[in-house]
């Protein structure tokens, strides 16, 4: 069997595994460009959480084998042909595109990169079973996973079953009642979680015909301000946020959107589309702090950027009670999870 050390010291095993890029996606989604075939250097940086020289220096070491794998530096009429095609707006004098397969061709050759162990562990446990696996009669693969069948047969029982037995007891019960009614809404809020789970394995599991060509990300990264503010407001309504209002202009006073909770919590939300290369820096939180609990009396406050957020941006965020949505986050959202403070 492949270890690790083997695989980030040949090349030759390197090349044997190029063709499995689907592990790319089961550890994180992979934004893609437009053309929804290619990423630049900062998408592959914010892919594998890393800095852009982590990225430059390995193409400099490596870059026979990238080129190899379908890495290109586009300059002059090659690169206005791509930015015709593409739609990409840039006026950067050469670009680095790299296809799925350079990318994980860089999960194999990056070490201080958690998010490309995960992509190394997948790709050597894929190829201990295709070793492993009877070659005759080989057992029929059922579409359905086994943590799929898992959520559901859980769920089944606690709707089906647990749940009713509460209602039963209650119904019975004089002195307990109280007790019991709060383990059946701790069983319910279980349940429901679970569904959210489930539902959302099946959407990022399914057919890559049935994604958006360019990835959940890069169809953002498209967008213009007003596009993404829009993009959120949408968000919170679908998860059951009302008098959601967009504010935009010039008079918003710091705030993108307005919003009332389920349980009727003021939320307000200040919205950044930057590239994924940038930042959120601390001043940027320090000034929406004033607007949201200042000057709006926010009981929730929002700050959904398409980048991240630096290491004092999120303390000073934590320390005052600001959600601090960063690019992976709004892409788990996006996706179809539910933000934590919102439930």
């Amino acid at each position: 069997m492949i270890n690790e050390t083997a695989l980030l010291e040949s090349q030759t095993l390197r090349g044997s595994v190029l063709d499995h890029t689907d592990v790319l996606d089961r550890v994180k989604a992979l934004s893609l460009l437009p053309d929804g075939m290619h990423v630049t250097t900062a998408m592959v940086a914010s892919y594998f959480d890393v800095g852009l020289e982590a990225i430059k220096s390995l193409v400099k070491d490596h870059r026979t084998e990238l080129e190899a794998s379908g890495y290109r530096l586009l300059t002059g009429e090659a690169l206005r042909s791509f930015k015709n095609l593409s739609g990409i707006q840039s006026r950067t004098p050469s670009l680095a595109l790299f296809p799925r397969r350079a990318v994980l061709n860089i999960a194999m050759l990056l070490r201080d990169s958690d998010v490309a162990r995960q992509v190394r562990v997948y790709l050597l446990d894929m190829e201990y079973l295709a070793r492993t696996q009877p070659v005759e009669n080989p057992a029929p693969l059922d579409a359905t996973s086994l943590d799929a069948r898992i959520d559901q047969r859980i769920t089944h029982i606690l709707g089906r079953t647990v749940v009713p037995l509460f209602n039963a007891l209650i119904e019975t019960s004089g002195e307990h009642r109280r007790e019991l009614t709060a383990l059946r809404a701790g069983v319910q809020h279980i349940e429901k979680r679970l569904r959210q789970h489930h539902n959302r394995l099946q959407r990022l599991e399914a057919p890559r015909e049935d994604r958006p060509l360019a990835g959940v990300m890069a169809a953002m990264d498209a967008m213009n301000g007003r596009e993404f503010e829009e993009h959120v407001a949408q968000l919170l309504r679908r998860d059951g946020c009302t008098n959601v209002v967009v504010q935009g202009g010039g008079r918003d006073r710091g705030i993108d959107i307005t919003a009332l909770a389920a349980d009727g919590r003021r939320i307000v939300v200040q919205c950044k589309r930057f590239a994924p290369h940038l930042s959120i820096t601390s001043p940027e939180i320090q000034k929406f702090l004033g607007a949201a609990k200042v000057l709006h009396d926010s009981e929730v406050a929002l700050f959904v950027a398409t980048c991240p957020f630096t290491r004092d941006a999120l303390n000073i965020a934590a320390e005052s009670g600001i959600t601090a949505v960063h690019r992976g986050l709004l892409e788990e959202w996006s996706a179809g999870a539910v933000l934590t403070v919102l439930e």
